[in-house]
Order: structure tokens, then C-alpha cells, then sequence
């Protein structure tokens, strides 16, 4: 099977982007209170955005583009200058990453719906897994899940691909369906024991999920999320081609979302 992925577009200059930006940093603020970060300071962080947006660009699907989400991170970053309270939270750098990322992620969001044929075979999937899982410690093979689900291996990988979208997201942000990896990151207002308890919890049943993967995805896990290679990258490191890398990517995601959907529901 061959699996395309999207190749982001040359990175913009501040420059480039300068008028657009002043435009939705305008209206981001929109009257509310003066930001505690400088102007200065908050061109320096626009390269974070465009760095953001490209490990995201895989996931881009029409009508959305790699210009809008350079836009929804300007106005995460913008925000982020705007809520940043230095007394209680964490480095600024820190912070604009998570409220850039969390941008970014809520405007793929908005664009990830799936034909409802392939929402009823995820969710199917998702149940076969986690009833597998449940009776046998383990997630099932490509080959188990395929045979249950009655479809061959390269049609799930497919649905993997398909279903990554809605997995990146869910992992790194919040949803009704999963447990959130990026709580764990953010830094909010304030510092609660309860706050702190969770998010110990929620890296440490991450990690364990990691350290179930197979030794392929998690070291693809481990270069890309870790590391902060790009699966061209990946792909080199590990002497594979890169659609391989998509398809070890979009599985590792799967798994770890069914690892920390176990979690919610206390199993």
C-alpha cells in the first residue's frame, strides 16, 4: 500500500507574514487587557508557529491549509501574551507552545469530520481492540484486527489513516472520547494537588502504553514526539521509506489511544 503524505511549503518569514499577522493580533485582542509579553517579543515566537504547523501538516485535509493554521497559531500565540501571568505559570516559551499548539489543534478540529461509513468502522474497531485487549493484556496484531473487522491488512491501514486525525487530536488535546496528553503539558492558572496528581497519572499510564508498543512504533513514537524529527526524518534513521513511517505513526496512535481510553473507563 502506498501511503501519500503532504510535504508543508517553504516557511515564511515574519516579514512575509507581518501585515496578516498585526491583523489577527489586532483582532485577537480586541479591547482586552494589555498583554504582559511585548510586541518584540512575540515576533521572536513566530517561527514556533510555522514549526507547530508543519509536524501538523500531515494531517491537513481541503478546505482547510497550511496558511490557516499558521493563522489559528498567530492568534493562539497572541492570546498567549495576552493571558500569560509570569507569577504563576511557566516560562513564556512554554506557555505560547501549548496555547499555539491548542490552536492549532482546535482548527483541525473543526475540519477532521470523517464519512460515517468510516466513523462506524473506526468505532467498531475501537471496540474490537478494546475487548481484545481487555481479555488478553495485549492490543491484537494487524492481522487479529483485520480478520475480526473482516477486512484485509491493507484496508486497515487505511482506517488507520484515516482515523489518525481524530487520534492526534484526541491524544494531544481534549475530547468526551479520550483522555488528554496535553493537560499533562499545559500550564494553567493555578497549581492544584489534584491538577498535579492527574497529570503524574496521565504521564505515567502514557509511558506505559509507549513501552507496550512494538519496538517499531515506539521508536517511531519516541523519534517524532521526542526527538522531533519529521517522518522524512524518521524514515532515514530507521533505513524504512517514509509511508511506512505513516502507517507505523497512525498505528502507534490507534494503540495508544485505546491504551488511554482503558484508563478513562478504569480498566
Amino acid at each position: 500500500m502506498t501511503v501519500e503524505t503532504k510535504k508543508a511549503p517553504p516557511q515564511q518569514t515574519a516579514e512575509d507574514n507581518s501585515g496578516h499577522l498585526k491583523t489577527r493580533a489586532r483582532d485577537a485582542y480586541n479591547g482586552q487587557k494589555q498583554a504582559v509579553v511585548s510586541d518584540e517579543m512575540i515576533t521572536q515566537f513566530i517561527p514556533m508557529v510555522h514549526k507547530i504547523v508543519q509536524r501538523a501538516v500531515t494531517y491537513i485535509k481541503p478546505p482547510l491549509s497550511y496558511e490557516d493554521l499558521v493563522s489559528a497559531g498567530a492568534v493562539g500565540l497572541i492570546k498567549a501574551a495576552q493571558d500569560y501571568n509570569p507569577s504563576l505559570q511557566a516560562e513564556f516559551k512554554t506557555y505560547a507552545y501549548i496555547r499555539i499548539r491548542g490552536a492549532i489543534l482546535d482548527e483541525l478540529r473543526n475540519f477532521s469530520l470523517l464519512p460515517p461509513n468510516v466513523e462506524k468502522q473506526i468505532r467498531q474497531a475501537t471496540q474490537i481492540s478494546l475487548e481484545f485487549t481487555n481479555l488478553t493484556g495485549k492490543t491484537p496484531t494487524d492481522e487479529e484486527l483485520a480478520e475480526k473487522l473482516e477486512i484485509s491488512v491493507d484496508k486497515l491501514y487505511q482506517m488507520f489513516e484515516n482515523a489518525r486525525t481524530r487520534h492526534f487530536i484526541s491524544i494531544d488535546s481534549s475530547s468526551e472520547n479520550y483522555s488528554s496528553l496535553g493537560a499533562s503539558l499545559a500550564a494553567d492558572d493555578t497549581f492544584s494537588p489534584d491538577k498535579h496528581l492527574e497529570q503524574n497519572e496521565l504521564i505515567e499510564k502514557l509511558t506505559e502504553a509507549i513501552l507496550q508498543l512494538n519496538e517499531r512504533q515506539r521508536q517511531v513514537v519516541v523519534l517524532y514526539y521526542q526527538r522531533d524529527l519529521t517522518m522524512k526524518q524518521i524514515a532515514e534513521v530507521l533505513d524504512i521509506t517514509e509511508p511506512r513511517v505513516s502507517q507505523l505513526h497512525a498505528r502507534a496512535l490507534f494503540n495508544l489511544s485505546i491504551k488511554l481510553r482503558q484508563w478513562k473507563d478504569g480498566r
